[in-house]
């Protein structure tokens, strides 16, 4: 029996040392990872469509690449044409879900990290689907791929991209399917991929890192050391409403957070923000709202309020514009920076809560872990009632 060649490798796990590695492996010069990695991060992963290499190099590329294209199998539209939902599918069968993002000056997309999630915070459709695998770092930055390509061509699933969208990614948010911080090999790398000048070449303040609150990944993420925006889920300021919210917090509760968060400003220079997502009669009270406001000013932190969007299998609901009002103005009051986000894609099942319940959930399903969460909250009078 013949001995079985090298393993085929992702292109996009490559970086650039990776890159030259292969092709001195190959007996290629340097200058042809350059030519490879251009190619790469105009979506071009087909070595025989690399046209300004030798058809030899293409042939032996050809034998080492495994691609795991995605397939876009679903595409929604939202905001006039500005936010654009994407499934794709990996040769597997898994499937994950990429938001692009369009404003004036800036094209973000919103990356995932996992299929499904294991964090379990009960008003999250994701987590409610619970957790399949970790995306590794290729599928990880394959998203952004996707949407830069489209972005390029002024075109994203035979539909016309507005007027005046920008040609290229500008950010890159990690905050779809899964925990970035909870999958570290593939979210550091796939950072260092975007971020680095061979690869998209993105400035680290346009990244940015968004976790529920695993303190050891908070940690690992600052010893990067690229001033990478970080972005905490709090959506409570006790320990007892969040330990329901947000399980984690049993883990590392938010004494133990705030501590880690204070010294990744320090390390990185960078603000912080808090992400939260206000839930009707349940984390929009004054008590929340005065907590919420201490925090952030000890931290420095910016807020980032979004309502939350009614999602399928979860028996809480958004905040009416009047508590919302009020929970912003007086968290505002308290001295803190906050502002009260759209929710976009509300209308393609794109806002945050809302990745997978269509798909995963089915309309009307509650699920157990949402309504225990729920129970628990109602007996102990949580909520401001």
């Amino acid at each position: 029996m013949a001995p079985a060649g090298p393993s085929p490798i992702d292109p996009y796990t490559l970086d650039r040392d990776g890159l030259s590695a292969l092709l001195d492996e190959l007996g290629q010069p340097g200058y042809r990872a350059g030519q490879v990695a251009d190619w790469l991060v105009r979506g071009v992963d087909d070595p025989q469509a690399m046209t300004d290499l030798p058809l030899e190099l293409r042939t032996q590329l050809e034998d080492r690449f495994a691609p795991a294209r995605p397939e876009l199998v679903a595409h929604t539209v939202a905001d006039e044409g500005h936010t654009h939902k994407l499934l794709l599918r990996f040769p597997d069968g898994e499937a994950i879900e990429t938001v692009l993002m369009l404003y004036p000056r800036r094209a973000t997309v919103c990356i995932s990290t996992q299929a499904g999630c294991a964090m379990g915070c009960p008003f999250c459709a994701t987590g409610q689907a619970g957790f399949r695998r970790q995306l590794t770092a290729g599928e990880v930055v394959r998203q952004v791929v996707v949407a830069d390509a489209a972005l390029r061509s002024g075109s994203l699933g035979g539909a016309q991209l507005p007027e005046g969208a920008p040609d290229h990614v500008t950010n890159v948010v990690y905050m779809g399917m899964g925990e970035p911080l909870a999958n570290l090999p593939a979210t550091l790398d796939s950072v260092r991929w975007l971020h680095e000048p061979d690869g998209f070449g993105l400035s680290a303040r346009g990244i940015t890192v968004s976790t529920v609150g695993l303190v050891p990944g908070i940690r690992r993420l600052a010893e990067l050391g690229l001033p990478v925006t970080l972005a905490v889920s709090l959506h409570a300021a006790t320990d007892e409403l969040r330990d329901e919210l947000v399980p984690v917090n049993r883990s590392h509760p938010l004494a133990e957070l705030e501590q880690e968060v204070a010294a990744y400003r320090r390390r990185t220079g960078r603000r912080v923000t808090i992400e939260w997502c206000l839930i009707g009669e349940v984390n929009d009270d004054t008590d929340q709202a005065d907590r919420l406001a201490a925090i952030a000013r000890r931290l420095g932190a910016h807020v980032n309020v979004i309502p939350m969007n009614p999602t399928p299998g979860v028996r809480w609901r958004e905040p009416s514009r009047g508590r919302t009002r009020r929970f912003v103005d007086r968290v505002r009051a308290r001295g803190a920076q906050i502002t009260l986000r759209d929710t976009r894609g509300r209308d393609a099942d794109a806002a945050c809560g809302q990745l997978m319940a269509s798909y995963a959930l089915g309309a009307g399903t509650r699920l157990p872990v949402a309504v225990g969460a729920a129970e628990r909250i109602e007996q102990r009078g949580e909520g401001g009632r």
